[in-house]
């Protein structure tokens, strides 16, 4: 098939892209390069087209031939979205179902969604399924919410909708983001070697970067009755903020033995909103199970630092999105 993917320079996109061509597939990376280019390889099968996804006139171009589209696309996260809501709202919402219909009119089959788990707010329940209500606290979030219902409305024979729903993405990708926690604990660890956990008690939900674009991956294959109009939540371990803290040193001094232990400060917080996401549904109803643990993005983590792919890892602006956001403005309305 040929696959449409949005935002396919972004963290997960450089991890997805490679495993879609070695699938088989063609590949249109479609990305309009706030965070520079340099994670995607051109390779046979891909086309990267460098756009917009609120400039409909090239994404009705661009998806014209496309059996598939994976939108990932998004100002991805409540820092950055806050920086300016309106362009933040443009690019998660407003765009969102003039792609639809543009992906309908080209013939597209399938249309995978990344939303968010953070769509379900913050709840006092022990697992956080499907079933549960979206009670997003954000606008970010609110967006991914509405998203979904605008994907589910234009739902119909031959266009095949499925959402995921996925956990806190962690471990390496060759466009790595660490302003997500376990990524930001990894990297005190290995370049501070010392962590203050603010809080600690938090519960957060984690999937390994490979996992969820394996996932991803294996939608464009699944049969079209077990995933049309599905919404699966997509996690795998749910810890505290203090048990991260404690595995990243665990990790990081079995991976750099040469180096000063790694202490441990512990500091009050006033957000202690936690959640405790459960992805049994897709493992019960799809057989997706991830593969990899949380110290295992760790361990890639270390292995990049000591390779030098993540050079001045504490203070450059590249992998933090809002400090990205920030160099970049003013934005493109």
């Amino acid at each position: 098939m040929k696959i449409l993917v949005t935002g396919a320079a972004g963290y997960v996109g450089c991890v997805l892209v490679p495993k879609i061509l070695k699938s088989g597939h063609q590949v249109v990376a479609y990305d309009i390069m706030y965070y520079g280019s340099e994670g995607l390889t051109p390779a046979p099968g891909l086309q990267i087209i460098r756009a917009d996804i609120r400039d409909s006139a090239a994404f009705s171009k661009a998806v014209k031939g496309c059996e598939a589209v994976i939108h990932l696309a998004c100002i991805s996260n409540d820092p950055s979205f806050e920086l300016d809501p309106q362009l933040g709202k443009s690019i998660n919402y407003d765009c969102f179902e003039p792609m639809v219909l543009a992906s309908k009119a080209a013939k597209v089959k399938r249309f995978i969604y990344a939303s968010s788990s953070s769509v379900y707010g913050v709840s006092e329940l022990p697992d956080v399924d499907e079933t549960h209500p979206l009670k997003p606290l954000t606008d970010y979030s609110k967006f991914k919410a509405l998203c979904e219902e605008v994907l589910a409305r234009h739902r119909a024979p031959g266009f095949i909708t499925t959402i995921i729903r996925p956990a806190t993405v962690c471990g390496y990708s060759p466009r790595t983001r660490l302003d997500l926690s376990v990524n930001i604990l990894t990297n005190l660890a290995v370049n501070k070697r010392r962590i203050t956990v603010f809080g600690g008690s938090q519960k957060r939900p984690n999937i390994h970067i490979d996992d969820i674009a394996d996932l991803y991956v294996e939608l464009l294959a699944m049969p079209e009755d077990r995933i049309d109009g599905a919404i699966f939540n997509a996690g795998y371990q749910n810890h505290t903020i203090s048990q991260l803290a404690e595995m990243a040193k665990a990790v990081v001094e079995k991976e750099f033995p040469e180096k000063a232990p790694i202490e441990i400060t512990t500091s009050p917080s006033d957000d202690l909103r936690s959640y405790h996401v459960s992805s049994k549904k897709i493992t019960k109803e799809l057989g997706f199970a991830p593969k990899r643990t949380v110290e295992d993005a760790m361990r890639d983590l270390c292995k990049a630092f000591k390779a030098g792919k993540l050079p001045d890892s504490l203070d450059n602006p590249r992998y933090f999105n809002v400090k990205v956001m920030k160099a970049a403005a003013p934005l493109p309305a």
